[in-house]
C-alpha cells in the first residue's frame, strides 16, 4: 500500500521514470542486497537518463532533419560512391 502511494506521488511530481525504476526494483529480489544509497542512485540515474533521452528526441524533432534516423554507421561505402571511410 505504501509503495503505491509513493509511486502515485512520483507520477504526480512528474518523475515517472523514477516510479518505473522503483516499481522494477521492488519486484526484483536482486536489489535486496544493495544499500539504500546504491538503490536510490540507480533510481536517480534512471530518471536522469530518461530525461536526457527525451530532451534529445525533442531536439531532433524540432530540428526537422530531412533524415532524423540517419546515423554514421549506416553510410554505405561502395566503390562507385568514392567515399573515403577514414
Amino acid at each position: 500500500m505504501i509503495n503505491q502511494v509513493t509511486i502515485d506521488k512520483l507520477h504526480e511530481m512528474r518523475l515517472s521514470a523514477m516510479a518505473e525504476a522503483f516499481t522494477s526494483q521492488t519486484g526484483d529480489n536482486a536489489y535486496r542486497g544493495l544499500t539504500f544509497e546504491e538503490r536510490f542512485g540507480m533510481i536517480v540515474d534512471h530518471e536522469w537518463g530518461k530525461r536526457r533521452s527525451n530532451k534529445l528526441q525533442k531536439l531532433i524533432r524540432t530540428a526537422a532533419f530531412r533524415y532524423p534516423n540517419a546515423c554514421m554507421e549506416d553510410i554505405e561505402y561502395h566503390e562507385d560512391r568514392k567515399l573515403n571511410k577514414s
